[in-house]
């Protein structure tokens, strides 16, 4: 048998297996109304808002709404330094914003809410996973030597503001009286 007669046989079976197929879409489309009278009055945004697949009385609006709580929390950690982060529950953040940023997008009904929340969730994981990579190569560089070299460098400049002015450094003051009229201004 040759060749192109076994593909065109294999192209056959191949269409007549796609014919058969339950999971072969139909040909024209099929709508469903989400109206369930299409003669009642429209629906105010509130009514809408409360019937809608991901409204207020759902779960799909209330986790979004408790997830930010974790955004701000990773927020607010942009104050703290980086050597106090950890660096696999900032991963974590960031892989649970990916991951499930696409999930979102996904599933049925369409969470536009969720995936925002998780979209923001990864940002502020990466963003803090960089901050904790950053410091962690700077780290890395500072070599004990040079370390002690700072600290003796911190060393002179005190010990040279004590020279210049040692009543000043040890807090004595000269004027008892001006210095309790200055601290209560």
């Amino acid at each position: 048998m040759s060749a192109s007669r076994t593909t065109f046989r294999l192209s056959q079976f191949s269409r007549q297996f796609a014919r058969a197929s339950p999971f072969r879409r139909p040909y024209g489309r099929r709508y469903q109304s989400t109206e369930a009278n299409p003669t009642a009055p429209p629906q105010s945004t509130l009514q809408r808002l409360w019937n809608s697949p991901v409204g207020l009385k759902t779960v799909h609006f209330w986790a979004p709404v408790m997830k930010w709580a974790l955004v701000l929390a990773g927020v607010s950690d942009f104050a703290r330094p980086a050597e106090k982060l950890s660096l696999v529950q900032n991963l974590a953040l960031t892989a649970t914003g990916a991951i499930w940023t696409r999930w979102c997008l996904i599933i049925k009904p369409r969470n536009i809410l969720l995936a925002a929340v998780n979209f923001f969730l990864g940002c502020v994981g990466v963003v803090q996973v960089t901050r904790i990579l950053r410091w962690q190569s700077q780290s890395k560089r500072d070599t004990i030597k040079e370390v002690a070299q700072q600290d003796a460098k911190e060393a002179t400049r005190t010990a040279k503001g004590i020279v210049k002015d040692p009543e000043a450094a040890a807090g004595i003051v000269k004027n008892p009286e001006a210095a309790a009229k200055s601290a209560l201004k």
